[in-house]
């Protein structure tokens, strides 16, 4: 367990959970369940019985130092690795790995984002605990998590399975973000699984596929390797993560690979990247209204998302298919099948006088 190590990425600005997600609170540091933790104290905690606290790494924005400090009060000051700007998830992957290389040459790792919801938590210590007995063996393979898909879902990528027996399979090809047509055929299909976006690697494995497919980013980062747990670290970064490629760890190393696997699992997973997210796992009632946190009446209306904080009431009459959220002096109706318009939204407010204020 001691070489077991963490990294949970935690820099997104969560725009399309916009109101409740703002810029200088997203939703990783929100509680949206009314649990008490956040997603990303939920998320740090899942890995209580896998990794030893001071193994787990959190990589985020700078400008969420106070925040991550203040929900995860247990974390060294070097366990906060802060990105002075955002370049995607391989720089934000590298930063942390090359960290661990210099402390542990045998480090098994684990790599999730900071805002999934998983309902199964001890299926999810199973199957990660199953994937580091892999990884353990396989030095030079990459794994990820692949989840069975339930519907046609065109916003996530996909990852096609070879011939095999037994929940891990070799990984024929990836395809990011289908079109409807296309992930109707892959539900179809017992040979595509959802990615989801959670790895586990021995050090040795990532840091070959960083030097074979970004050698530019993997040579910043080794560079520094004198640097990293000193008070010149932070320094060092901020005049290197510009200059670093904006590129996600699968289009720049895993759909590049001929060395990944994909272990299947099924923990009730849900990414929580929009709206639609929310709803289909809430309980809903007999018309398919789905509600967090707040009281609510409602006449004549169906298939509705409503999200306000708690203690707060909606009535809604004759709404169908809307979602109804409210938060912090801004309030949002709109047609839940087109929450795609909220990015647009919110440009459109940060454009009014004041409207920074509501972003």
């Amino acid at each position: 367990m001691q070489n077991n190590y963490c990294i949970i990425m935690a820099g997104g600005v969560g725009s399309r959970f916009w109101p409740f997600s703002k810029s200088d609170y997203p939703k990783q540091f929100l509680d949206f369940f009314g649990t008490g933790r956040s997603l990303l104290q939920i998320t740090f905690d899942r890995f209580k019985d896998l990794v030893p606290t001071e193994n787990i790494y959190i990589v985020s924005n700078a400008a969420y130092k106070k925040l991550i400090i203040d929900q995860l009060p247990m974390l060294k000051q070097e366990q906060v690795l802060l990105e002075p700007m955002r370049r995607n998830t391989a720089p934000c992957i590298a930063y942390a790995v090359y960290k661990i290389k210099s402390m542990c040459s045998d480090a098994n790792i684990i790599v999730v984002p900071s805002d999934h919801l998983i309902t199964n938590e001890a299926e999810y210590t199973r199957v990660l605990r199953e994937g580091l007995d892999f990884i353990k063996t396989h030095k030079h393979s990459l794994l990820t998590l692949g989840m069975k898909p339930t519907r046609p879902e065109t916003g996530y990528g996909y990852i096609q399975i070879s011939d095999g027996d037994g929940a891990l399979r070799k990984v024929k090809t990836f395809t990011e973000k289908p079109n409807r047509e296309m992930a109707e055929i892959f539900l179809k299909s017992d040979e595509f699984y959802w990615n989801s976006g959670m790895f586990l690697w021995h050090i040795d494995a990532i840091t070959e596929a960083f030097d074979k497919y970004l050698p530019e980013i993997s040579s910043k980062f080794k560079e520094g390797k004198a640097l990293y747990n000193t008070d010149k670290e932070q320094d060092y970064i901020d005049k290197i993560y510009p200059t670093c490629k904006n590129i996600s760890i699968d289009y720049g190393i895993m759909e590049k690979s001929d060395s990944v696997h994909v272990l299947m699992a099924d923990f009730g997973w849900s990414d929580l990247g929009t709206w639609q997210s929310l709803y289909e796992i809430g309980y809903s009632d007999e018309k398919g209204n789905v509600s967090y946190k707040c009281m609510k009446k409602i006449y004549d209306a169906s298939d509705n998302l409503i999200v306000m904080p708690e203690g707060n009431l909606a009535v809604i009459d004759g709404l169908k298919g809307y979602l109804i959220a409210q938060y912090n002096g801004v309030l949002l109706i709109c047609k839940k099948d087109e929450e795609a318009k909220i990015r647009q939204f919110v440009a459109d407010v940060e454009a009014m006088p004041d409207g920074k204020k509501f972003i």
